[in-house]
């Protein structure tokens, strides 16, 4: 496994991740988890990999990230971890089939995507 450390880094240095096919969408939910944030802190680490201009892309945890913007948060606590577009996309299609509310679509895209990459 590759090695990983913990880093807060600034919101404005985390780009999304390119083409992300998951919606992180403005709605009851994401106030709530605003207000959680805002109240407890960060309780669970985001997942981002270095860029080479020396910024982070977001592989896990958009919510949490636009979360953070919400409330006007500018550091976000990261895992920050050496990943392959192979390894990224595969975090990043597990960590959202881990949420409750999926579309439709977004269920289709979690059965197709691996095969992008010859993961199975």
């Amino acid at each position: 496994m590759t090695q990983s450390r913990v880093q807060e880094i600034p919101i404005d240095q985390i780009d999304d991740f390119p083409n992300h096919p998951f919606k992180v969408r403005m709605d009851d939910n994401m106030i709530e988890m605003a207000e959680s944030v805002k109240q407890h802190g960060i309780l669970v680490l985001a997942i981002v990999r270095p860029k080479e201009n020396g910024h982070y892309e977001m592989v896990a945890d958009h919510r949490r990230k636009l979360a953070c913007t919400l409330i006007a948060k500018l550091q976000l606590p990261c895992i920050v971890r050496e990943l392959t577009d192979e390894e990224a996309t595969i975090i990043m299609v597990d960590s959202n089939l881990q949420r409750e509310q999926l579309l439709p679509s977004e269920k289709d895209l979690t059965t197709w995507f691996p095969f992008l990459f010859n993961v199975y």
